[in-house]
Protein backbone atom coordinates (compact mmCIF):
# COMPACT_ATOMS: atom_id res chain seq x y z
CA UNK A 1 0.00 0.00 0.00
CA UNK A 2 1.33 3.39 -1.12
CA UNK A 3 0.64 6.95 1.21
CA UNK A 4 -1.84 7.52 -1.84
CA UNK A 5 -3.69 4.69 -1.21
CA UNK A 6 -4.02 4.76 2.45
CA UNK A 7 -5.67 8.60 1.55
CA UNK A 8 -8.15 7.17 -0.87
CA UNK A 9 -9.27 4.38 1.31
CA UNK A 10 -9.42 7.27 4.81
CA UNK A 11 -11.46 9.38 2.91
CA UNK A 12 -13.64 7.05 1.44
CA UNK A 13 -14.50 5.67 5.41
CA UNK A 14 -14.72 9.36 6.24
CA UNK A 15 -17.53 10.35 3.79
CA UNK A 16 -19.09 6.94 4.22
CA UNK A 17 -19.02 7.15 8.21
CA UNK A 18 -21.05 10.55 8.02
CA UNK A 19 -23.28 9.74 5.39
CA UNK A 20 -26.14 7.99 7.00
CA UNK A 21 -26.20 10.81 9.93
CA UNK A 22 -27.03 13.37 7.14
CA UNK A 23 -28.99 11.94 5.46
CA UNK A 24 -31.48 11.03 8.71
CA UNK A 25 -30.46 14.06 10.40
CA UNK A 26 -33.88 16.22 8.79
CA UNK A 27 -36.57 13.63 9.03
CA UNK A 28 -35.49 11.95 12.24
CA UNK A 29 -38.07 13.94 14.67
CA UNK A 30 -40.80 14.36 11.75
CA UNK A 31 -40.39 10.51 11.35
CA UNK A 32 -40.89 9.97 15.63
CA UNK A 33 -43.65 12.80 15.62
CA UNK A 34 -45.38 11.32 12.73
CA UNK A 35 -45.61 7.87 14.43
CA UNK A 36 -46.73 9.26 17.64
CA UNK A 37 -44.33 10.42 19.73
CA UNK A 38 -44.79 13.59 22.06
CA UNK A 39 -41.81 16.09 22.44
CA UNK A 40 -41.26 14.59 25.74
CA UNK A 41 -40.44 11.16 24.33
CA UNK A 42 -38.61 12.59 21.29
CA UNK A 43 -36.30 14.65 24.18
CA UNK A 44 -35.81 11.64 25.85
CA UNK A 45 -34.44 9.48 22.85
CA UNK A 46 -31.93 11.78 21.96
CA UNK A 47 -31.16 11.85 25.37
CA UNK A 48 -30.08 7.88 25.99
CA UNK A 49 -28.18 8.29 22.47
CA UNK A 50 -26.13 11.00 24.48
CA UNK A 51 -26.08 9.45 27.79
CA UNK A 52 -24.40 5.80 25.25
CA UNK A 53 -22.45 7.10 23.50
CA UNK A 54 -20.85 9.18 26.64
CA UNK A 55 -20.63 6.43 28.66
CA UNK A 56 -19.16 4.07 26.38
CA UNK A 57 -16.63 6.82 24.60
CA UNK A 58 -13.08 6.02 26.70
CA UNK A 59 -13.82 2.54 26.49
CA UNK A 60 -14.59 1.73 22.84
CA UNK A 61 -11.56 3.97 22.40
CA UNK A 62 -9.46 1.58 24.77
CA UNK A 63 -10.80 -1.40 22.74
CA UNK A 64 -9.79 0.17 19.58
CA UNK A 65 -6.12 0.62 20.56
CA UNK A 66 -5.88 -2.76 21.95
CA UNK A 67 -8.10 -5.07 19.27
CA UNK A 68 -7.83 -2.75 16.90
CA UNK A 69 -9.51 -0.16 14.39
CA UNK A 70 -10.53 -2.30 11.78
CA UNK A 71 -12.67 -4.80 14.04
CA UNK A 72 -13.93 -1.65 15.72
CA UNK A 73 -15.25 0.21 12.53
CA UNK A 74 -16.70 -2.65 11.32
CA UNK A 75 -18.91 -3.43 14.63
CA UNK A 76 -19.55 0.58 14.20
CA UNK A 77 -20.90 0.15 10.99
CA UNK A 78 -22.88 -2.91 11.93
CA UNK A 79 -24.57 -1.08 14.59
CA UNK A 80 -25.53 1.75 12.55
CA UNK A 81 -26.91 -0.76 9.90
CA UNK A 82 -29.03 -2.35 12.69
CA UNK A 83 -29.85 1.49 14.22
CA UNK A 84 -31.40 2.85 10.78
CA UNK A 85 -33.35 -0.20 9.92
CA UNK A 86 -34.75 -0.14 13.22
CA UNK A 87 -35.56 3.52 12.91
CA UNK A 88 -37.35 3.11 9.43
CA UNK A 89 -39.70 0.47 10.19
CA UNK A 90 -40.37 1.52 14.12
CA UNK A 91 -43.77 2.41 15.32
CA UNK A 92 -43.45 2.90 18.71
CA UNK A 93 -41.28 4.58 21.65
CA UNK A 94 -39.46 1.46 23.19
CA UNK A 95 -38.33 0.99 19.26
CA UNK A 96 -37.11 4.19 19.03
CA UNK A 97 -35.52 4.21 22.17
CA UNK A 98 -33.72 1.20 21.35
CA UNK A 99 -32.60 2.88 18.09
CA UNK A 100 -31.03 5.52 20.18
CA UNK A 101 -29.13 2.66 22.16
CA UNK A 102 -27.53 1.47 18.88
CA UNK A 103 -26.83 4.72 17.64
CA UNK A 104 -25.16 5.60 20.56
CA UNK A 105 -23.05 2.49 20.86
CA UNK A 106 -22.72 2.94 16.94
CA UNK A 107 -21.14 6.32 17.64
CA UNK A 108 -18.81 5.69 20.34
CA UNK A 109 -17.26 3.19 18.37
CA UNK A 110 -16.58 5.10 15.44
CA UNK A 111 -15.13 8.00 17.78
CA UNK A 112 -11.58 8.30 16.58
CA UNK A 113 -10.22 4.48 15.09
CA UNK A 114 -10.33 5.56 11.20
CA UNK A 115 -8.03 8.60 11.72
CA UNK A 116 -5.55 6.32 14.14
CA UNK A 117 -5.98 3.86 11.30
CA UNK A 118 -4.88 6.45 8.75
CA UNK A 119 -2.08 8.41 11.31
CA UNK A 120 -1.00 4.93 11.93
CA UNK A 121 -0.75 3.89 8.25
CA UNK A 122 1.27 6.81 7.54
CA UNK A 123 3.49 6.62 10.15
CA UNK A 124 4.91 2.58 8.75
CA UNK A 125 5.08 4.05 5.33
CA UNK A 126 6.79 7.29 5.79
CA UNK A 127 8.02 7.24 9.73
CA UNK A 128 7.19 9.18 12.48
CA UNK A 129 7.90 13.01 10.82
CA UNK A 130 5.05 12.27 7.95
CA UNK A 131 2.98 15.31 7.52
CA UNK A 132 -0.57 14.39 8.75
CA UNK A 133 -1.86 17.76 8.22
CA UNK A 134 -2.96 17.20 4.40
CA UNK A 135 -4.49 14.02 5.06
CA UNK A 136 -6.57 15.35 8.17
CA UNK A 137 -7.74 18.30 6.66
CA UNK A 138 -9.33 15.96 3.29
CA UNK A 139 -10.60 13.79 6.26
CA UNK A 140 -12.30 16.27 7.62
CA UNK A 141 -13.52 17.97 4.59
CA UNK A 142 -14.61 14.93 2.86
CA UNK A 143 -17.03 14.25 6.81
CA UNK A 144 -18.50 17.81 6.45
CA UNK A 145 -19.41 17.02 2.35
CA UNK A 146 -21.02 14.02 3.24
CA UNK A 147 -23.04 15.62 6.10
CA UNK A 148 -23.74 18.54 3.87
CA UNK A 149 -25.26 16.05 1.06
CA UNK A 150 -26.73 13.83 3.30
CA UNK A 151 -28.83 16.35 4.71
CA UNK A 152 -29.90 18.41 1.32
CA UNK A 153 -30.92 14.35 -0.23
CA UNK A 154 -32.29 13.36 3.80
CA UNK A 155 -34.48 16.37 2.90
CA UNK A 156 -35.51 16.80 -0.21
CA UNK A 157 -36.34 12.57 -0.83
CA UNK A 158 -39.60 12.12 1.08
CA UNK A 159 -40.62 14.93 -1.11
CA UNK A 160 -40.54 12.93 -4.42
CA UNK A 161 -40.78 9.33 -2.47
CA UNK A 162 -43.71 7.24 -3.75
CA UNK A 163 -45.98 7.36 -0.92
CA UNK A 164 -48.09 4.73 -2.45
CA UNK A 165 -44.59 2.52 -2.27
CA UNK A 166 -43.26 3.36 1.11
CA UNK A 167 -43.77 5.64 4.02
CA UNK A 168 -41.80 8.77 2.58
CA UNK A 169 -39.99 10.04 6.15
CA UNK A 170 -38.55 6.39 6.29
CA UNK A 171 -36.45 6.78 3.17
CA UNK A 172 -33.55 8.42 4.21
CA UNK A 173 -32.88 6.42 7.49
CA UNK A 174 -33.33 3.34 5.20
CA UNK A 175 -30.61 4.76 2.77
CA UNK A 176 -28.42 5.41 5.58
CA UNK A 177 -28.24 2.16 6.56
CA UNK A 178 -27.60 1.47 3.14
CA UNK A 179 -24.46 3.61 3.07
CA UNK A 180 -23.47 2.26 6.63
CA UNK A 181 -23.45 -1.32 5.03
CA UNK A 182 -21.02 -0.04 2.32
CA UNK A 183 -18.64 1.28 5.19
CA UNK A 184 -19.18 -2.41 6.49
CA UNK A 185 -17.68 -3.61 3.66
CA UNK A 186 -14.88 -0.96 2.64
CA UNK A 187 -13.74 -1.36 6.06
CA UNK A 188 -13.77 -4.98 5.86
CA UNK A 189 -12.05 -5.46 2.45
CA UNK A 190 -9.97 -2.20 1.92
CA UNK A 191 -8.60 -1.43 5.37
CA UNK A 192 -6.09 -3.42 6.57
CA UNK A 193 -4.80 -3.62 10.00
CA UNK A 194 -1.75 -1.99 10.77
CA UNK A 195 0.90 -3.54 12.66
CA UNK A 196 0.33 -4.24 16.70
CA UNK A 197 0.94 -6.68 19.58
CA UNK A 198 -1.54 -9.98 19.31
CA UNK A 199 -3.02 -10.77 22.64
CA UNK A 200 -5.18 -13.36 24.30
CA UNK A 201 -8.76 -12.21 25.17
CA UNK A 202 -7.66 -12.55 28.88
CA UNK A 203 -5.12 -10.44 27.97
CA UNK A 204 -7.26 -8.12 25.89
CA UNK A 205 -9.87 -7.74 28.58
CA UNK A 206 -6.94 -6.42 31.34
CA UNK A 207 -5.86 -3.99 28.57
CA UNK A 208 -8.52 -2.42 27.79
CA UNK A 209 -8.88 -0.81 31.38
CA UNK A 210 -5.60 -0.04 31.54
CA UNK A 211 -4.84 2.03 28.10
CA UNK A 212 -7.83 3.80 29.27
CA UNK A 213 -6.45 5.02 32.31
CA UNK A 214 -2.86 5.46 31.24
CA UNK A 215 -4.78 7.84 27.78
CA UNK A 216 -6.44 9.53 30.80
CA UNK A 217 -3.66 10.35 32.59
CA UNK A 218 -2.01 11.42 29.67
CA UNK A 219 -4.50 13.45 28.23
CA UNK A 220 -5.09 15.51 31.66
CA UNK A 221 -1.09 15.45 32.56
CA UNK A 222 0.13 16.05 28.93
CA UNK A 223 0.51 20.21 29.04
CA UNK A 224 -0.71 20.16 24.95
CA UNK A 225 -3.27 17.72 25.61
CA UNK A 226 -4.78 19.23 28.96
CA UNK A 227 -4.74 22.74 26.53
CA UNK A 228 -6.52 20.85 24.01
CA UNK A 229 -9.25 19.06 26.36
CA UNK A 230 -10.01 22.87 27.95
CA UNK A 231 -10.87 24.14 24.07
CA UNK A 232 -12.51 20.63 23.51
CA UNK A 233 -15.14 21.78 26.33
CA UNK A 234 -15.10 25.33 25.37
CA UNK A 235 -16.02 24.40 22.06
CA UNK A 236 -18.88 21.91 22.79
CA UNK A 237 -20.56 24.67 24.79
CA UNK A 238 -20.41 27.40 22.00
CA UNK A 239 -21.24 25.15 18.92
CA UNK A 240 -24.37 23.68 21.20
CA UNK A 241 -25.33 27.12 22.06
CA UNK A 242 -24.81 28.39 18.42
CA UNK A 243 -27.28 25.16 17.40
CA UNK A 244 -29.58 25.54 19.64
CA UNK A 245 -31.06 29.00 19.39
CA UNK A 246 -30.23 29.33 15.74
CA UNK A 247 -33.62 27.38 14.62
CA UNK A 248 -36.01 29.40 16.80
CA UNK A 249 -34.24 32.84 15.47
CA UNK A 250 -34.73 31.53 12.32
CA UNK A 251 -38.18 30.74 12.23
CA UNK A 252 -38.93 34.15 13.82
CA UNK A 253 -37.28 35.87 10.62
CA UNK A 254 -39.13 33.47 8.21
CA UNK A 255 -42.65 34.20 9.79
CA UNK A 256 -43.45 30.43 10.44
CA UNK A 257 -41.91 26.97 12.30
CA UNK A 258 -42.59 25.26 8.67
CA UNK A 259 -40.57 28.30 6.92
CA UNK A 260 -37.75 28.19 9.56
CA UNK A 261 -37.35 24.74 9.56
CA UNK A 262 -36.47 25.26 5.76
CA UNK A 263 -34.45 27.62 6.55
CA UNK A 264 -32.25 25.92 8.76
CA UNK A 265 -31.74 23.20 6.25
CA UNK A 266 -30.30 25.33 3.97
CA UNK A 267 -28.50 27.14 6.88
CA UNK A 268 -27.01 23.73 8.05
CA UNK A 269 -26.07 22.48 4.79
CA UNK A 270 -24.12 25.29 4.14
CA UNK A 271 -22.91 25.59 7.51
CA UNK A 272 -21.63 21.80 6.68
CA UNK A 273 -20.09 23.35 3.56
CA UNK A 274 -18.35 26.03 5.35
CA UNK A 275 -17.21 23.23 7.82
CA UNK A 276 -15.81 21.64 4.49
CA UNK A 277 -14.00 24.48 3.26
CA UNK A 278 -12.00 25.60 6.84
CA UNK A 279 -10.84 21.75 6.89
CA UNK A 280 -9.24 22.12 3.56
CA UNK A 281 -7.60 24.96 4.21
CA UNK A 282 -6.87 24.15 7.66
CA UNK A 283 -2.88 23.71 5.91
CA UNK A 284 -2.57 26.82 4.51
CA UNK A 285 -3.89 28.85 7.80
CA UNK A 286 -1.10 27.16 9.65
CA UNK A 287 1.61 27.97 7.19
CA UNK A 288 0.51 31.40 7.07
CA UNK A 289 0.22 31.40 10.82
CA UNK A 290 3.74 30.38 11.37
CA UNK A 291 2.70 26.87 12.84
CA UNK A 292 -0.51 24.63 13.66
CA UNK A 293 -0.85 26.30 17.17
CA UNK A 294 -0.95 29.81 15.64
CA UNK A 295 -2.94 28.56 12.83
CA UNK A 296 -5.74 27.13 15.52
CA UNK A 297 -6.03 30.19 17.54
CA UNK A 298 -6.87 32.04 13.92
CA UNK A 299 -9.60 29.90 13.21
CA UNK A 300 -11.12 30.16 16.48
CA UNK A 301 -10.77 33.71 16.58
CA UNK A 302 -13.01 33.82 13.53
CA UNK A 303 -15.20 31.44 15.16
CA UNK A 304 -15.58 34.05 17.81
CA UNK A 305 -16.23 36.94 15.86
CA UNK A 306 -18.86 35.09 13.66
CA UNK A 307 -20.56 34.41 17.03
CA UNK A 308 -20.21 37.79 17.99
CA UNK A 309 -21.89 39.07 14.86
CA UNK A 310 -24.59 36.80 15.30
CA UNK A 311 -25.23 38.97 18.70
CA UNK A 312 -24.78 42.07 16.89
CA UNK A 313 -27.46 41.24 14.40
CA UNK A 314 -29.83 39.13 16.84
CA UNK A 315 -32.01 42.45 16.58
CA UNK A 316 -32.07 42.58 12.46
CA UNK A 317 -35.27 41.16 10.80
CA UNK A 318 -36.61 40.19 7.49
CA UNK A 319 -34.06 39.20 4.62
CA UNK A 320 -31.26 41.30 6.30
CA UNK A 321 -31.69 39.08 9.47
CA UNK A 322 -31.66 36.12 7.31
CA UNK A 323 -28.50 36.63 5.28
CA UNK A 324 -26.60 37.80 8.40
CA UNK A 325 -27.50 34.97 10.25
CA UNK A 326 -26.77 32.56 7.46
CA UNK A 327 -23.24 34.32 7.09
CA UNK A 328 -22.14 34.12 10.37
CA UNK A 329 -23.04 30.74 11.18
CA UNK A 330 -21.08 29.84 8.22
CA UNK A 331 -18.12 31.20 8.63
CA UNK A 332 -18.06 30.36 12.62
CA UNK A 333 -17.81 26.66 10.87
CA UNK A 334 -14.79 27.49 8.42
CA UNK A 335 -12.85 29.01 11.37
CA UNK A 336 -13.66 26.64 14.18
CA UNK A 337 -12.96 23.89 11.16
CA UNK A 338 -9.44 25.01 10.78
CA UNK A 339 -8.90 24.56 14.37
CA UNK A 340 -10.46 21.01 14.63
CA UNK A 341 -7.74 19.72 11.94
CA UNK A 342 -5.27 21.70 13.60
CA UNK A 343 -5.96 19.97 17.06
CA UNK A 344 -6.12 16.65 15.47
CA UNK A 345 -2.80 17.09 13.87
CA UNK A 346 -1.27 17.83 17.82
CA UNK A 347 -3.36 15.63 19.54
CA UNK A 348 -1.59 12.08 16.74
CA UNK A 349 1.21 14.02 17.37
CA UNK A 350 1.70 13.89 20.83
CA UNK A 351 1.07 10.45 21.63
CA UNK A 352 2.01 6.95 20.59
CA UNK A 353 0.00 4.61 18.69
CA UNK A 354 -1.01 2.10 22.11
CA UNK A 355 -3.16 5.23 22.98
CA UNK A 356 -4.12 6.85 19.88
CA UNK A 357 -7.49 6.29 19.62
CA UNK A 358 -8.81 6.46 23.34
CA UNK A 359 -7.03 10.01 23.66
CA UNK A 360 -9.04 11.29 20.75
CA UNK A 361 -12.15 10.09 22.28
CA UNK A 362 -11.32 12.22 25.77
CA UNK A 363 -10.91 15.10 23.39
CA UNK A 364 -14.79 13.83 22.09
CA UNK A 365 -16.09 13.23 25.70
CA UNK A 366 -15.30 16.99 26.99
CA UNK A 367 -16.85 18.09 23.75
CA UNK A 368 -20.24 16.57 24.00
CA UNK A 369 -19.98 17.02 28.69
CA UNK A 370 -19.61 21.10 27.03
CA UNK A 371 -22.45 20.30 24.72
CA UNK A 372 -24.47 19.32 27.98
CA UNK A 373 -23.67 22.20 29.75
CA UNK A 374 -24.68 24.44 27.17
CA UNK A 375 -27.77 23.10 26.91
CA UNK A 376 -28.66 23.75 30.13
CA UNK A 377 -26.96 26.47 30.77
CA UNK A 378 -27.56 28.75 27.50
CA UNK A 379 -31.30 27.95 26.76
CA UNK A 380 -32.35 29.52 30.28
CA UNK A 381 -29.82 32.50 29.69
CA UNK A 382 -31.89 32.81 26.05
CA UNK A 383 -34.96 32.54 27.81
CA UNK A 384 -34.32 34.99 30.55
CA UNK A 385 -31.76 37.66 28.97
CA UNK A 386 -32.53 37.18 24.94
CA UNK A 387 -30.59 35.18 22.12
CA UNK A 388 -28.34 38.42 21.92
CA UNK A 389 -27.31 38.15 25.31
CA UNK A 390 -26.55 34.35 25.18
CA UNK A 391 -24.73 34.53 21.76
CA UNK A 392 -22.98 37.65 22.84
CA UNK A 393 -21.41 35.55 26.27
CA UNK A 394 -20.36 32.44 23.88
CA UNK A 395 -18.53 34.56 21.51
CA UNK A 396 -16.80 35.70 24.36
CA UNK A 397 -15.98 32.11 25.66
CA UNK A 398 -14.59 31.50 21.91
CA UNK A 399 -12.52 34.28 21.97
CA UNK A 400 -11.06 32.83 25.67
CA UNK A 401 -10.66 29.79 24.10
CA UNK A 402 -7.92 30.55 21.57
CA UNK A 403 -5.57 31.22 25.01
CA UNK A 404 -5.49 28.10 25.35
CA UNK A 405 -2.77 28.12 22.16
CA UNK A 406 -0.76 31.01 22.94
CA UNK A 407 2.91 29.43 23.42
CA UNK A 408 1.16 26.12 23.86
CA UNK A 409 3.93 23.67 24.94
CA UNK A 410 4.69 21.42 21.72
CA UNK A 411 2.00 22.94 19.90
CA UNK A 412 3.92 23.26 16.18
CA UNK A 413 4.34 19.32 16.61
CA UNK A 414 7.65 17.74 16.33
CA UNK A 415 6.22 13.88 15.39
CA UNK A 416 5.73 11.05 17.18
CA UNK A 417 8.61 10.16 19.26
CA UNK A 418 8.29 13.20 21.73
CA UNK A 419 4.33 12.04 22.26
CA UNK A 420 6.34 8.36 22.87
CA UNK A 421 8.44 9.70 25.13
CA UNK A 422 6.01 11.66 26.90
CA UNK A 423 3.59 8.55 27.29
CA UNK A 424 5.99 6.19 28.62
CA UNK A 425 7.27 9.78 31.27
Amino acid sequence: MTARSALRRYLLVCFLTWLPTGLMLTTMVLLMAERGLGLAEIGLVFTVFSLVTVCLELPTGGLADVVGRRVVLAVSAGFTVAALTLMAVSTTFWMFLLTGVLKGVARALSSGPATAWYVDTLHDLEGPGADLKPGLARGGALESVALCVGVLAGGFVPVVAPAHLVFPLAVPPMLGALAAAALLVVVVLALPEPSHARMSPGEMLRAVPATVAGSVRLATGHPLLRRLLVFYLASGMVLTAVELLTPGRLARLAGTAELGSAAYAVVAALGFAGSAAGSALAPWAARLAGGSARGAAAGVGLAALSVGALAATAGLGGAAGLASAGAAYVVMFVGISVTFVLCLEMTHNAVSAAQRTTVSSAGSLAQQAGGAVSNLGFGVLAAQAGTAVAWALAAGLAGASALVFVRAPGGEGTGRRDGERAAAS
